[in-house]
């Protein structure tokens, strides 16, 4: 297949890019930086500006598949007034370029996969959260609201849309586990805020998997919570994380000294959904880590 990827030089889209050309896909990646993405894979990288279709619009007329992960890092910095306005712009933005290249092409893609996260959900404590649950009220929720439906009108023109509610992907290294590891290397390891918070995992392998799955599966349309069908609490995560890193776990980090250091964004750590898979299993995807130590002993035994 060919295969544009927006936004595809981030930890997750460098992994998926990788794969797919293993797998003998042509890949396509939409980059502001090309020339600093070279190193990321046997993958072609074409430079666009994060707003329009200038430049590459073409390209869609040879694609199968289109994989929408555009969009400023809602992790990268403290949420500012400023920040926040732009992480939920860059998904808009983003969005209707591709929208606009689909509507110019000559020929449509077969589906397009759009990213979203668990956070479109909000706080919800121990419910159990499928497809069909509400929106929450939160930053996080919005920006998914807003991301989501930038790419909807593709489906007006005949392609098959995919959204992936995305939980917290766990890799060897990068992404949100690099500042959590370091702490527990370092001996600074316990329980963040009350410990109680539901987190919604995924292994880098699974989320790999999981994509290449709904592309490849024809009645894959909708709403699909790519997380693991055993999340953990907070608590109970961070325990067998320093079982298999060997350190001791003691040191508790209040939800206010959290929230002190890293303001509202201090939600993606302190706040958690208990996001179900049973779609995807139901899609006939097979998870290769379903259950919290086998996927860190992967990682890190």
């Amino acid at each position: 297949m060919n295969i544009l990827i927006p936004g595809g030089t981030g930890l997750l889209g460098t992994a998926l890019s990788a794969e797919l050309s293993a797998e003998g896909h042509q890949v396509w990646v939409l980059s502001r930086s090309p020339q600093r993405a070279r190193a990321a894979g046997q993958v072609q990288f074409v430079q666009w500006d994060g707003k329009t279709a200038t430049g590459w619009g073409h390209l869609v007329n040879q694609m199968d598949a289109i994989i929408n992960l555009a969009g400023e890092n809602i992790g990268a910095k403290r949420w500012s007034p400023q920040r926040k306005e732009l992480i939920r712009v860059s998904r808009m933005e983003a969005g209707k370029a591709i929208c606009d290249a689909v509507q110019n092409s000559t020929k449509r893609p077969g589906v397009l996969i759009q990213a979203s996260g668990v956070g479109a959900y909000g706080p919800s404590g121990d419910q159990w959260l499928d497809e069909t649950a509400a929106y929450g009220q939160d930053f996080q929720s919005r920006v998914c609201i807003d991301w989501e439906a930038s790419t909807r009108p593709v489906e007006a023109l005949g392609v098959r849309r995919v959204v992936i509610r995305t939980g917290l992907v766990m890799t060897r290294q990068g992404g949100w586990m690099a500042p959590l590891t370091l702490a527990f290397r370092s001996f600074a390891s316990g329980p963040l805020g009350s410990g109680k918070q539901w987190w919604s995992w995924i292994h880098l392998d699974d989320y790999i998997q999981g994509v290449i799955h709904l592309i490849n599966h024809p009645a894959a349309v909708g709403i699909y919570n790519l997380v693991t069908p055993n999340p953990s609490q907070m608590n109970e995560f961070g325990r067998q994380l320093a079982r298999v890193l060997k350190r001791p776990y003691w040191i508790p980090a209040p939800a206010f000294g959290l929230r002190l250091l890293l303001g509202e964004m201090s939600d993606l750590i302190l706040l958690g959904q208990r996001a179900s898979a049973q779609k995807m299993i139901a899609a006939g995807y097979a998870y290769r880590y379903a259950s919290l130590r086998p996927a860190l002993d992967n990682l890190f035994g």
